[in-house]
């Protein structure tokens, strides 16, 4: 290992994961499996602490919904073992795309650089009826 990849894992959790990290794994962790995407996931002896060290970039968002479940002790079936079944509306991850130009927005957002879609009505505000309409 280079000492530039020695340097950036003392010093940033978001490129991997960190040394200290590293060591308590090594001396701590078990690992439980890993996700399509390359993360792994590992828990203590006792099963008192679980954790994920990522294939690249941390992001929390990459965690599959299977491994959501387990990490967060929803379940302690693990989406490894044959007993697990995904529900059907559990979707694979995808990159957040905010700021991209794959972001989505409501329609009429002012971030669309193009007009609301037709045959919608203009807002018409709310006015109370006059005291006059109200007496007759």
């Amino acid at each position: 290992m280079g000492m530039m990849k020695v340097i950036q894992r003392i010093f940033t959790w978001w490129n991997d994961a960190t040394l200290s990290t590293l060591i308590y794994t090594r001396r701590k962790g078990v690992l439980v499996g890993k996700d399509e995407q390359g993360n792994a996931y590992y828990r203590t002896r006792d099963d008192a602490h679980r954790w994920v060290i990522y294939n690249g970039y941390a992001e929390a968002s990459r965690i599959p919904p299977g491994w959501h479940g387990w990490i967060h002790r929803r379940t302690d079936t693990p989406p490894t073992h044959d007993d697990y079944k995904p529900k059907p509306w559990e979707k694979s991850w995808r990159p957040n795309p905010t700021g991209t130009p794959e972001a989505e927005y409501p329609p009429g957002s002012l971030y669309l650089h193009r007009p609301a879609p037709m045959g919608r009505k203009p807002y018409k505000p709310w006015e109370p009826e006059s005291a006059a309409d109200e007496t007759s």
